[in-house]
């Protein structure tokens, strides 16, 4: 038998993991292998809880593994150089992994590929952390959509036709005994720890993946309400991760919840969106909102982050950020109307602030829902939109029990006026938007 090596990546499991299954069915022997980058490490805070998370994760791989007569390979470093020392020790055929959409990891992958080409090593890549990526889901005259509306309904006639009637025949992908088998034997290996990675444990809890069907079932119900305990499932991180298959999820989320389902689909327009039009990080995907003349206040862009700006539902979901890496999403959509719309601050430093803090952090939906809350996204004409926070408290908040729990001076003398009065920034903001706009 031959040697192939599966890396792990964005998918952080053992069942219905595409390109595990691809490797194994291979009858090659399979070795697992996970790399901390350090071109992605390095630029992470000591405590990022999200490294915290991976490497448990990886310890309970490696345990899966183990009692299986296997293990998962860990190292911690540059990957090209990595795998530049695999090739060299081990005498492998083949390289098989998931596709990964982000810029820096497709110039990655490309690099990878050229480097085992030249030492003629197959190099396999699947899809598996979407249900239809890049150009799967086209208009009818072959075009990539940019409207979600349109899309999401080609999105759930594909999706019926693909999975739901398919979903026996091929798009699960479970290893057989015989094909767990391919795994190959060795000794446990140590796996680089927190400390040698220059890391210290993070005390942030994380959400588990056990949630309960009607969370699911009342998600349309309950979601928009920050203050209700199990409004929403607290999956983003798993997904992220690929702890829990997305196949999975959506199968089981057609019985239970169609916005839910929709959620989904949001998810894999913002993937494409990114792969099709990668320009999407760091400018504008309409590019004349890169007119925009944005204002620059460390002062204030700070007590945004602190969650001092005198609006409370504000407040609260960037203390409840800081807090636990969880932001509500409902209350993201009005923390970034805030910062872009009342402060008009660039959409940038938000984006940047929660990619640093969000537990669940994806660059292509962070960045989608980030343009989308400046008017600079896919949306069609959406700079009018300027949340009012007050209104969007007396909403959802109603009884306060979210501004409550975050917010514990809330009505004293201690809690601040608001920073700005919103009849005054939200004309600010549509002046400046419609100026900048009819300039160009």
């Amino acid at each position: 038998m031959g040697k192939s090596v599966f890396w792990f990546r964005r998918d952080l499991r053992l069942h219905d993991n595409h390109g595990l299954y691809e490797a194994l069915s291979s009858e090659d022997q399979v070795i697992p292998l996970f790399i901390f980058d350090t071109n992605i490490l390095d630029e992470l805070p000591k405590d990022d809880a999200r490294v915290t998370f991976l490497h448990d994760t990886l310890s309970q791989i490696k345990a899966k593994l183990q009692q299986l007569g296997s293990d998962l390979q860990v190292r911690y470093g540059d990957p090209i150089t990595i795998w530049k020392e695999l090739i060299t020790s081990d005498e492998i055929e083949s390289v098989y992994t998931n596709h990964d959409y982000e810029p820096y990891a497709k110039e990655r992958d490309t690099a990878l590929r050229q480097l085992l080409e030249k030492e003629g090593i197959g190099f396999h890549t699947y899809k598996d952390h979407v249900l239809f990526e890049n150009q799967e889901v086209l208009t009818g005259a072959g075009g990539v959509y940019t409207v979600f509306t349109p899309y999401k309904r080609k999105w759930l006639v594909q999706f019926e036709e693909f999975y739901i009637r398919n979903s026996v025949t091929g798009q699960s992908f479970y290893p057989s005994e015989d094909e767990l088998a391919n795994l190959v034997r060795c000794e446990s290996t140590e796996m680089p720890s927190l400390k040698v990675m220059g890391f210290a444990r993070s005390k942030i809890k994380i959400p588990g993946t056990d949630v309960a069907q009607k969370v699911i079932k009342n998600y349309g119900e309950r979601r928009n309400f920050p203050g209700l305990e199990d409004s929403t499932s607290r999956l983003g991180i798993h997904f992220r991760f690929g702890t829990i298959s997305i196949r999975e999820k959506a199968l089981k989320a057609v019985n239970l919840s169609d916005v839910y389902l929709s959620e989904l689909v949001w998810r894999d327009f913002y993937a494409q969106i990114l792969s099709n039009y990668p320009h999407v990080i760091g400018q504008a995907f309409r590019a004349k909102y890169d007119k925009i003349p944005w204002r620059e206040s460390d002062e204030e862009f700070q007590l945004w982050c602190d969650g001092q700006t005198g609006y409370p539902i504000v407040d609260a979901g960037m203390r409840e950020l800081n807090a636990t890496g969880y932001m509500h999403n409902r209350v993201r959509m009005i923390t970034a109307s805030f910062l872009t719309k009342h402060l008009l601050m660039d959409w940038r430093k938000g984006e940047a602030y929660f990619a640093l803090k969000l537990l669940d952090f994806d660059l292509a939906s962070n960045n989608g829902g980030w343009q989308w809350a400046s008017g600079s996204g896919t949306d069609a004409a959406p700079y009018f939109r300027v949340f009012n926070p007050t209104a969007q408290m007396e909403k959802f908040d109603k009884q306060r029990t979210y501004i409550k729990k975050w917010i514990p001076e809330y009505g004293t003398e201690s809690y601040p006026n608001p920073m700005v009065d919103h009849k005054f920034a939200r004309e600010r903001c549509l002046q400046t938007y419609k100026a900048a706009l009819n300039n160009t």
